[in-house]
């Protein structure tokens, strides 16, 4: 009976954590404001982005905000993408570029990148995205910046990727789902703990009252969740999920690539607030334990284990489904569950390389 007692117990754990996303999933989209016209500022920093400078570009310019400027910050590029830029700004007197040089001091460091671009910004509404991050449609600067007021400084937008071909692509949208899910969810129960750079804004004067990146300015990574974990509070934040306020960005290739990037993002969680990092590290632990205790208790006592089983999985997939319908990931849930082991497992796999090496730098 033992065996059954850690097993219910891991179970309602997992009961708990599903109802807290439950938060997010069953939020009413009215909760999103209508559009303001305070004057705004794009920034984006780039580093040997061609390409997606050239695709995205237009795309910023095309957004329908009545008053903004484009911050372009050349993060110490060694192919053409400052000349892109010039190219832009020759034509459009929004643009402003920003070209940082490498230092021995802050060598390869995007936070030093941003930070001489939000010096640059002479807007105090800030709003963050990446090279190779597309807008939803030409509202997306002002969806996202309508969500500002005296009391909001900072808002969370969801940053998703491609839909492409093949089980990679599907456990990356999945698991990009899941931490929005999570990220979202807490900031409703009035505990911000991080939000993506693809898809964030934030106040200058939230910035410089904080010292900027400061306090982890040695850490390569962490501009956008390390600066959201300092800094959000329940009352400061808010969270914007409307479609049209999305970012879309091209996923990796290959399970190499995406191990690396998942691997830079545990190793920044490590240093989160300690109430975050116990409550993150919990519903992972007790995710990744439940279908073994599952299939143990099953065997001492299935008329017991069964209904815990069929309720679990049940509130999980509720909840999952709901807000993977909200997040336009519908595609996902006939596979909900596999994906969600697979990941678990994944995840540990993660936590075990990073035990031996930690990769460092953002690009």
């Amino acid at each position: 009976m033992v065996l059954f007692y850690v097993f219910a117990a891991v179970a309602l754990i997992n009961c708990c954590y599903f109802l807290l996303f439950s938060k997010f999933s069953f939020l009413h989209p009215s909760e999103s404001s209508s559009q303001g016209n305070a004057p705004v500022s794009l920034l984006i920093c780039a580093k040997n982005e061609i390409e997606n400078l050239r695709k995205n570009i237009p795309l910023w310019q095309k957004q329908s905000y009545p008053n903004y400027e484009i911050i372009l910050i050349n993060d110490a590029s060694f192919d053409d993408t400052l000349e892109v830029m010039e190219q832009f700004s020759e034509q459009d007197t929004r643009i402003k570029i920003v070209n940082v040089e490498n230092n021995e001091t802050f060598w390869a460091s995007k936070k030093y990148a941003l930070t001489l671009g939000i010096k640059r910004a002479k807007h105090q509404r800030m709003v963050f995205t990446d090279a190779d991050c597309s807008p939803a449609g030409d509202e997306w600067l002002g969806e996202m910046a309508s969500h500002f007021s005296t009391d909001k400084q900072l808002v969370l937008g969801y940053g998703a990727y491609e839909k492409r071909k093949g089980f990679l692509n599907k456990i990356i949208r999945f698991e990009t789902m899941l931490t929005a899910l999570q990220y979202f969810s807490y900031a409703k129960a009035g505990m911000p703990y991080m939000g993506v750079g693809r898809n964030l804004a934030y106040t200058s004067d939230l910035y410089y009252a904080n010292n900027g990146f400061i306090s982890h300015v040695k850490i390569p990574s962490g501009d956008d969740d390390l600066f959201v974990n300092e800094v959000a509070t329940g009352a400061n934040t808010a969270i914007c999920f409307a479609q049209k306020a999305f970012t879309y960005s091209a996923p990796k290739n290959t399970w190499k690539e995406w191990m690396h990037q998942k691997r830079r993002h545990v190793t920044t969680a490590s240093y989160y607030k300690p109430q975050h990092k116990f409550l993150l590290a919990l519903f992972y632990i007790s995710g990744f334990l439940f279908w073994p205790l599952a299939i143990l208790a099953l065997f001492a006592s299935w008329k017991l284990t069964l209904p815990f089983i069929i309720a679990r999985m049940g509130l999980q997939y509720l909840v999952f489904g709901k807000a993977a319908t909200k997040l336009k990931e519908s595609d996902l849930i006939p596979i909900l569950p596999l994906l969600d082991l697979f990941l678990v497992f994944l995840q540990l796999s993660i936590f075990i390389s990073n035990s031996n090496s930690k990769p460092k730098r953002w690009k």
